[in-house]
């Protein structure tokens, strides 16, 4: 192990442990079988770990609002979706799934595509229609994944305006962005923003086993957000099931590095039912990780991650959802 490497796992080993990034979890509490924590200074709690959207629109229907109310009635509260995610489908299950009831009980999250402000109007108010709902508990703008985006985004007639206008008629609660591509652009946004006076309430991003090594959020734009009291959404927990098919690491292990991370909630992609009772048997073994116990499994993921081979949203195009969307 070069110099280099060592210094990079050092550094991400006190992230990962707590000792260099602010834990600050003396807020966080359990209650039966899930994790609770404070989303930033929002006043809110929300679940340690969130049903990823996406997913819930690849089995049947009535399997993805299975899993949704299961999850709910587990205790989780944190519900990830996006206007394009199966064309809407998943937006429409998220909505039958939340009747009933169920809607109460749930913390809402979607995000829009759209980079204009009348194309990001028009998709909030087909999300709400979609989702059956008058209001979300929180609205991000998807996939910020490039230099020139942020610009585009806060331009003067760009999708922030109709972002913060729902945010004003009460259509969301909390605003934010999400991308996955370099820490590099997630900072040049949170500057945009700042420029231009718009504080996010939460920043969405990979948090896993392999982005230590290679673009690393975690080392990057964490520590900028747990200093700024923004909420932390980690996503790509699996790297959409890469991470366990070359062996390296286990799914408990991913998931435990993932909520021993200073992130407010993970995203997890749930679809199947034993996907659920994973996620709730890993967040029931947690415990917090020491240095050297962090320090053993970045050292078993830093050939496998060192150059993004097995993170292909970083280091490829293939899961850029918003470039299918070429009119966003």
């Amino acid at each position: 192990m070069n110099r280099r490497t060592f210094m990079r796992l050092t550094i991400a080993t006190g992230l990962a442990a707590g000792t260099l990034g602010s834990r600050a979890w003396a807020d966080e509490k359990k209650s039966g079988d899930m994790i609770y924590r404070p989303l930033g200074s929002a006043g809110v709690k929300v679940s340690a770990i969130g049903v990823g959207g996406f997913h819930i629109g690849s089995p049947s229907e009535d399997e993805g609002i299975r899993i949704v109310r299961s999850a709910i009635d587990r205790g989780i509260n944190f519900m990830d979706n996006s206007w394009g995610y199966h064309r809407g489908d998943s937006e429409v299950r998220m909505g039958k799934a939340l009747k009933d009831g169920y809607r109460d009980k749930a913390f809402l999250m979607t995000k829009i595509d759209a980079r204009d402000e009348k194309g990001a109007a028009d998709q909030i108010d087909q999300c709400l229609q979609r989702l059956q709902t008058d209001r979300l508990d929180l609205l991000q703008i998807h996939e910020i994944i490039s230099m020139d985006m942020p610009e585009r985004v806060f331009a003067e007639d760009g999708a922030i305006h109709a972002v913060l206008k729902a945010q004003k008629a009460g259509k969301a609660r909390f605003v934010g962005f999400t991308g996955h591509k370099s820490p590099e652009i997630h900072l040049h946004m949170l500057e945009v923003a700042k420029k231009n006076g718009v504080r996010f309430d939460t920043v969405q991003m990979p948090l896993n086993v392999m982005d230590v090594h290679y673009l690393s959020f975690e080392k990057d734009v964490l520590p900028v957000l747990k200093n700024e009291k923004i909420g932390v959404l980690g996503m790509k927990t699996f790297g959409f099931g890469n991470f366990l098919k070359n062996g390296v690491v286990t799914a408990r292990e991913c998931l435990h590095y993932a909520l021993n991370l200073p992130a407010d909630t993970i995203i997890v992609g749930m679809q199947k039912m034993d996907e659920l009772d994973q996620a709730f048997a890993a967040v029931q073994t947690f415990k917090p990780m020491g240095e050297t116990e962090v320090a053993a499994l970045l050292a078993k993921t830093a050939d496998s991650g060192s150059d993004g081979r097995l993170e292909f949203y970083k280091s490829t195009s293939r899961y850029d959802a918003t470039a299918k969307h070429p009119k966003t």
